[in-house]
C-alpha cells in the first residue's frame, strides 16, 4: 500500500515525525559564550551535525559535519550501538550524542564507530586514531583526555590522539568469569531501558580517576531473536532479564588513570539496583541504589580512595520510590538535592527541606546553581488552575519559587551560569520554539529546519469523570458539527507516558486519525506521570485501573461532544497496544474494534525493574499478573462476549517487547475461535524508523478500522 508523495503519512515517515531539522541535545559554556547543539541540515536529513551558536550575536556555526568526516560514506553501526540506540529511542543518524570537557571547548563523538573531536571555538573537528569501534566518548574535565567503550572495555586516550590504553576490560580479569560476557563502562539493559541511565562511567572532577561500572550479565537468562525473513541469518543471542529471573551483577569501581583500581563497597545484595551517580566538585561521589522492590533505596557517598560509602539519605515508600532526572546531586554548597513524595505531594527538596509544596508537582531537576533551582513541574493538587496538559520551567529557591516560561504550553531548559536554552512547545504552533536568554532576557533564537507538518490540530484539551481524567478531544478539520462521529481511542494510558500535552506535534497523528472521519479521544489515566504521586500508583498490582479511566473518560465525554458510543475503536503501541487488546477483550461493550502495536500480552515476558515496580514479584504476585496480563497458561484472561475485530502488529525484531508477546496473544485467539489479524513487521523493532513501514502503518490501520466499523472507505 502505498501513497501520494505529499501525503501527511508520507512526510510524517519521512521526517521522523517531523524531528528531523530540529535543533536538541544543548550545552551551554560557563561563561555564556558558546551553545553547542545537534541539528540536521533539513526536515528530511536524519544526519546531525554540530552546531555552536554565539549568544551575543545569535551567529551559528557548525563544529562537525557527518558528511565531511566520513567523505560521503555510509555509516557503520556495531551491534552494540545500534543496541544503545534502540533504548534510547534514537531514529537520527549522523552525530547522534557528544559530550564536552567542563568549559565546553572540547566535544568528542563517536561517528560510525570512529572517535572525533572538535574544537568548539575554533569550530573544527578531526578524527583520534583508536580501537574500534567507538562507544559513549567523553572529554575529561579539563580536555586533555577523552575515555570510550570498545569491546567492553574502558578506554582512555590523549586529546591529541596519543597514548590509546586500556583502562579496564574483561581482559584484566583475575579469574574466568563463567561463560557470561563481562563489559565496563556500559549500562546494563534495564539502566538504559527502564532507569534512565545510558551511561556507564563518570569522570572526576579533577580528571584523575573515573568511576566505571562492570557489567557481568552471565546470571541473566538467554533468549533468542531471529528474522524469519532471513532463515540464513544466525539469531541474536540476547540476555534478557524477564521479570522474577535473575539481573546482571553489577559493580563500581574507581579507576585511575595509571590504572589503580578500587571497588566501592555497598550492600549490593539488598540494594543491587545502580539507578544514579553523581561526581562533582560540590562533593563526594553520590550514588543512588534501589532495592529489587524499589520500595527502599539509599543515597551513598563514596570515599574514592578507600572505596567505602556513607548513607547521606534513605528513602522508603509502600508502593515504589520514581527515578527522576537531574537528581540527586550536591548543590554548590554541598547540600542534597532531590525529588521526593512527602505528603501525597513531589516536592523538590535541598538537604532536609522542602523547597516546594502542593502548588507544583516537580518533574525533573535542570540545573543547580548558587541561588536557586531550576526545575520543571507541572501543576500540583492545589494549584489555581488545573493547566491541563502543560509543563513549566521554573526556579526554585528557599524564598518560593518563580515561573521562567510564560505562554501555555511543554517547556524545558538548559542553563548554564547567566544563560539559559528555553525550549517551548504550543499548541498553536509546529514544533519548538529555542529561545537563548541571558539574566532571563531574550539573546537569540536557534533555528529549526524542521518541515512545516501542514495539518493544525483541532484539540481541546480538557477533563473527563469524576476522576477529572485529563483528556484531548480532537474532531476533523472539515467537521460542521451537525452529526455523531465514530470514535476513536488514542491512548498510551500507562506510566511514563504522558499524551495529554499542551504542544501541536504531539497530536499531528490523531489530527490526521480524525481527518478520516473520527472524533478521537486522548486520555491520560491512571499510572500516567504529571499530575500526583498517587495518581501514577494507582496502577499498583493492577494495570486493569488503566482500562477504568479509559472508559470513564469516553462515557463523560459523549454528554458534551458528538460522540457515537456504537461504534468506538482503540488503538495504541507498547502500553497503549496493551491497553488497545485489553479494551476489546475484556470491555467488548464498550469497544468494538482495537488495533494493538507491539502489546504486551503476558507481564511475565517483561523486565525485571519495570514490571516488579508495578506488579510485584511474579513467584509471589501471580495473581496481579494474571489480572493484567491479556494471555496466561490457562489462554485468554478472563476474556468477555461478544468478540470483536483486533488487528496486531508486531516487528519481528523486538527486543524490548519481543514478539512471543503477540504470538501468544494469536495462539490464544485462535485456540478460543476468535478471528483476528496479525501483522508482523520483518526487521522491524519496537520502533518503527523505516519510512514505508511507518507510512503503510498509518494506511493499513485506517482501513482495519473502517472495516471492522462497518464505515465506508475513504
Amino acid at each position: 500500500m502505498t501513497t501520494e508523495s505529499d501525503s501527511f503519512p508520507r512526510r510524517h515517515a519521512r521526517t521522523q515525525r517531523f524531528t528531523l531539522g530540529a535543533p536538541r541535545s544543548f550545552t551551554v559554556a560557563p561563561d555564556g559564550s558558546r551553545v553547542v547543539f545537534l541539528r540536521s541540515h533539513s526536515g528530511t536529513d536524519r544526519a546531525n551535525a554540530l552546531w555552536v551558536l554565539d549568544p551575543a550575536d545569535g551567529a551559528e556555526r557548525p563544529a562537525a559535519d557527518p558528511y565531511a568526516l566520513l567523505g560521503g560514506a555510509a555509516e557503520d553501526l556495531s551491534a552494540e550501538e545500534r543496541a544503545r540506540r534502540e533504548r534510547s529511542r534514537e531514529g537520527g543518524a549522523g552525530i547522534v550524542a557528544y559530550a564536552t570537557d567542563r568549559a565546553v571547548e572540547l566535544a568528542s563523538f563517536a561517528l560510525s564507530g570512529r572517535l572525533f573531536a572538535a574544537d568548539l571555538r575554533a569550530g573544527t573537528a578531526r578524527e583520534l586514531p583508536v580501537a574500534a569501534p567507538v562507544i559513549d566518548p567523553r572529554p575529561s574535565p579539563d580536555g586533555r583526555h577523552v575515555a570510550y567503550v570498545c569491546g567492553g572495555a574502558l578506554r582512555v586516550v590523549g586529546a591529541d590522539g596519543e597514548g590509546d590504553r586500556v583502562l579496564a576490560g574483561p581482559d584484566q580479569e583475575p579469574g574466568p568469569v563463567g561463560g557470561g560476557t563481562v563489559s565496563y563502562g556500559l549500562a546494563e539493559f534495564v539502566a538504559a531501558e527502564e532507569m534512565d541511565r545510558s551511561r556507564g562511567f563518570w569522570w572526576s572532577p579533577r580528571s584523575d580517576r573515573l568511576l566505571v561500572a562492570r557489567v557481568d550479565d552471565t546470571p541473566v537468562r538467554r533468549w533468542w531473536i531471529a528474522d524469519p525473513a532471513h532463515p540464513e541469518r544466525d539469531p541474536q543471542h540476547v540476555p534478557y532479564p524477564a521479570a522474577g529471573t535473575p539481573n546482571a551483577d553489577v559493580r563500581l569501581l574507581v579507576v585511575g588513570l595509571d590504572g589503580a583500581r578500587t571497588e566501592v563497597v555497598w550492600d549490593r545484595q539488598r540494594y543491587p539496583y545502580l539507578a544514579r551517580v553523581h561526581w562533582s566538585a560540590a562533593g563526594a561521589p553520590l550514588l543512588l541504589v534501589q532495592a529489587r522492590d524499589q520500595r527502599s533505596q539509599l543515597y551513598l557517598a563514596v570515599d574514592p580512595d578507600t572505596g567505602s560509602t556513607r548513607m547521606v539519605h534513605a528513602d522508603e515508600d509502600p508502593v515504589w520510590l520514581d527515578l527522576f532526572a537531574g537528581v540527586p546531586c550536591w548543590s554548590p554548597s554541598g547540600n542534597l538535592v532531590r525529588i521526593a513524595d512527602e505528603g501525597g505531594v513531589r516536592v523538590l527538596a535541598v538537604g532536609e527541606r522542602p523547597l516546594t509544596g502542593a502548588q507544583l508537582h516537580v518533574r525533573a531537576v535542570l540545573d543547580v546553581g548558587a541561588d536557586d533551582v531550576l526545575v520543571t513541574a507541572s501543576a500540583g493538587p492545589d494549584a489555581e488552575r488545573p493547566e491541563t496538559g502543560e509543563v513549566h520551567v521554573y526556579r526554585v529557591n528557599e524564598l518560593g519559587w518563580e515561573r521562567v516560561s510564560q505562554e501555555p504550553g511543554v517547556h524545558a531548559a538548559v542553563r548554564s551560569g547567566r544563560v539559559t536554552v528555553l525550549v517551548s512547545a504550543a499548541l498553536d504552533r509546529p514544533g519548538s520554539r529555542v529561545q537563548v536568554l541571558r539574566d532571563g532576557k531574550p539573546a537569540a533564537t536557534v533555528a529549526s529546519h524542521a518541515v512545516y507538518p501542514g495539518l493544525t490540530p483541532r484539540v481541546t484539551l480538557t477533563e473527563g469523570g469524576a476522576r477529572r481524567i485529563p483528556c484531548a478531544v480532537l474532531m476533523p478539520t472539515d467537521y460542521p458539527g451537525d452529526t455523531s462521529l465514530p470514535v476513536l481511542l488514542d491512548p498510551y494510558g500507562g506510566p511514563h507516558g504522558p499524551r495529554v500535552v499542551a504542544a501541536h506535534n504531539a497530536h499531528l497523528t490523531s489530527q490526521w486519525f480524525a481527518d478520516q472521519g473520527f472524533a478521537v479521544v486522548v486520555a491520560d489515566g491512571r499510572g500516567t506521570p504529571g499530575r500526583s504521586p498517587g495518581w501514577e500508583k494507582a496502577v499498583h498490582r493492577d494495570f486493569t485501573v488503566s482500562l477504568d479511566d479509559q472508559v470513564e473518560a469516553l462515557q463523560d465525554l459523549a454528554e458534551r461532544y458528538p460522540l457515537d458510543l456504537s461504534r468506538v475503536a482503540i488503538r495504541g503501541w507498547s502500553y497503549g497496544g496493551y491497553l488497545a487488546a485489553l479494551a476489546v477483550l475484556r470491555r467488548p461493550d464498550v469497544f468494538h474494534a482495537g488495533v494493538a502495536g507491539a502489546p504486551v500480552t503476558d507481564w511475565r515476558l517483561y523486565d525485571t525493574h519495570y514490571t516488579e515496580r508495578y506488579l510485584g514479584d511474579p513467584a509471589t504476585d501471580a495473581e496481579a499478573y494474571a489480572r493484567s496480563s491479556l494471555v496466561t497458561d490457562d489462554g485468554l484472561s478472563d476474556a468477555a462476549e461478544p468478540h470483536r475485530p483486533l488487528m496486531i502488529v508486531h516487528g519481528l525484531a523486538d527486543d524490548n517487547v519481543v514478539v512471543a508477546h503477540s504470538l501468544r496473544l494469536s495462539s490464544a485467539l485462535l485456540a478460543a475461535g476468535r478471528p483476528h489479524e496479525v501483522l508482523p513487521l520483518s526487521g522491524v523493532t519496537h520502533m518503527t524508523p523505516q519510512e514505508q513501514v511507518a507510512e503503510n502503518l498509518l494506511l493499513l490501520q485506517v482501513d482495519f478500522l473502517r472495516r471492522a466499523l462497518g464505515l465506508s472507505a475513504g
